[in-house]
């Protein structure tokens, strides 16, 4: 499995990188992870791997448990050749075009989460997901 992150902006604040950076490393010791940040809402169509399976992080996408993303998680990872894109728009969201393109739309929460808190999120969840998958110690989901 492939993972990439395609985000709007950068995560300039260095106590947030670092824990981006922590998550981040987690979840590549599951599934090969990028992160790709782009500098406006339109250059995230043309960061996203062309065959990849989309999901655009979205306020009005499926709000899902933790044990939820996992099983999706491992659903989409074995569509075509195993590539996933998170993408996560900057602050007037992800282009409709894209959004409409996408194969599956997430909410991390029905709160209003700055972009860069959002990558973070997404980076715990993913790393939390792999760790439900194989019945690690992590995840206290019951």
């Amino acid at each position: 499995m492939k993972l990439t992150v395609v985000a709007v902006g950068k995560i300039r604040e260095k106590s947030l990188r670092a824990v981006a950076d922590g998550y981040l490393e987690r979840v590549r010791h599951y599934a090969r992870t990028a992160e790709v940040e782009v500098k406006t809402d339109a250059e995230l169509t043309r960061a996203v791997p062309r065959e990849a399976t989309v999901i655009a992080l979205d306020p009005g996408g499926d709000a899902v448990t933790s044990r939820e993303l996992a099983k999706r998680l491992e659903r989409w990872s074995g569509r075509g050749k195993g590539e996933l894109a998170f993408v996560l728009g900057g602050a007037e969201g992800i282009p409709e075009p894209l959004l409409a393109s996408a194969h599956a739309r997430l909410s991390l929460s029905s709160l209003t989460l700055p972009h860069r808190l959002a990558r973070v999120v997404l980076f715990e969840q993913l790393y939390r997901a792999f760790t439900i998958i194989r019945g690690e110690p992590y995840a206290r989901e019951d």
